[in-house]
């Protein structure tokens, strides 16, 4: 059998309750007390009598007690997905405890209120049964509402929790697989074997000097900047891995590509995620048409008060187009989801003909 734990504690339960009975008692009270009509006076008496007042405490024993058990026995039931058939069952024995009790209280301590003037005594029972029917099927659908209600709000916390797990995970494996293939490098090697060529290179040819030195930056940012979660790196140095990577890509096709990258703020102490604008970039290269110079790839960056906003906009490559995973995109999403929660929006618009992409940060 499937132990679950109890959800709502017998003194939360009882607290609510004394909280809502006394708060409706004062406010009877005040309502009976202040208004003006003839006979209110006796039944602002009648309403702070003995009789009335053990009324209440044994509202509030029932009530905690009937809502402890009720909520509990719901909140079971919805964990282990019972049929309805077990919901019809149980909300039928409540109905007949609550009926139970309201019998037994009025038999046990009647109400000052004569009901019964005016009225012939076969019809007194009725109008109680009545009465009384209605409020158990409320304080019934009540507890199985309350119960309905506070089980969503569960389940969607508890999913939120999950999500939240498996995005860790995920930046987890990607932090690990970046930090396994920089050990499969050598920076310093890597670094120093690019310094020679572009010395080598240098009296030959400015060009491929200036792509070797290029690429020489491009690859020392990448391998140094760390990837973790918590991580960021300042946003001129992200601006500045934008350049190189646009102007390495110059270089390859003889500087016929129409690109235009416009910065505007304050950058220098701003600080974001690393890779999360090039990989934007990247994408707009990838399935951008670069040698169009009417629909050239527009990247603008602004920066104010500590608001950010980045856009890039492309025209797409006409002809057959380059399979995407949209993994690249996914990624930065769980990256940006992890780092700054609700503060950030990432629009897409992929269009027939056109392909955009706005990030903007409410505060970096």
């Amino acid at each position: 059998m499937m132990l679950v734990k109890k959800r709502y504690s017998l003194l939360t339960v009882f607290g609510v309750v004394l909280l809502i009975n006394l708060s409706l008692f004062i406010l009877g009270y005040l309502i009976i007390k202040y208004l003006k009509t003839p006979g209110m006076e006796e039944t602002s008496a009648k309403l702070l009598s003995i009789n009335t007042l053990l009324r209440e405490v044994c509202a509030l024993v029932f009530y905690t007690l009937f809502f402890y058990f009720s909520l509990n026995y719901f909140n079971k039931l919805m964990l282990q997905r019972k049929a309805a058939l077990h919901y019809i069952g149980y909300c039928a024995l409540l109905f007949v405890v609550v009926l139970g009790y309201f019998f037994a209280l009025n038999y046990m301590l009647p109400q000052n209120i004569n009901v019964q003037n005016g009225i012939d005594k076969s019809k007194t029972f009725a109008l109680y049964l009545f009465s009384y029917s209605i409020s158990s099927v409320f304080f019934t659908g009540l507890a199985l509402l309350l119960a309905y209600l506070n089980n969503l709000r569960d389940e969607k916390k508890q999913r939120e929790i999950l999500e939240a797990q498996k995005m860790q995970l995920e930046v987890d494996k990607s932090q690990a697989n970046f930090k396994f293939l920089k050990s499969q490098i050598n920076p310093h090697f890597l670094h120093n074997t690019l310094s020679f060529l572009y010395a080598k290179s240098l009296p030959y040819s400015a060009e491929l000097s200036e792509g070797i030195l290029t690429l020489s930056d491009i690859m020392r940012y990448a391998l140094n900047e760390s990837t973790g979660a918590d991580d960021k790196a300042p946003l001129k140095d992200e601006i500045e891995h934008v350049r190189n990577v646009i102007k390495i890509n110059q270089l390859r096709f003889s500087n016929n590509l129409h690109v235009n990258f416009e910065v505007n703020g304050v950058v220098n102490d701003m600080e974001i995620i690393p890779f999360v604008l090039i990989t934007i970039v990247e994408n707009a290269f990838k399935h951008g048409d670069l040698q169009n110079a009417d629909q050239p790839i527009d990247i603008k960056l602004i920066v104010e008060h500590g608001h950010f906003y980045f856009y890039c906009h492309n025209k797409k490559k006409s002809g057959p187009k380059e399979i995407s995973t949209g993994l690249g995109l996914d990624n930065i999403r769980n990256r940006l989801d992890f780092a700054y929660g609700s503060n950030y929006k990432l629009l897409i618009k992929d269009e027939a003909a056109f392909y955009t992409t706005e990030l903007t940060i409410d505060k970096l």
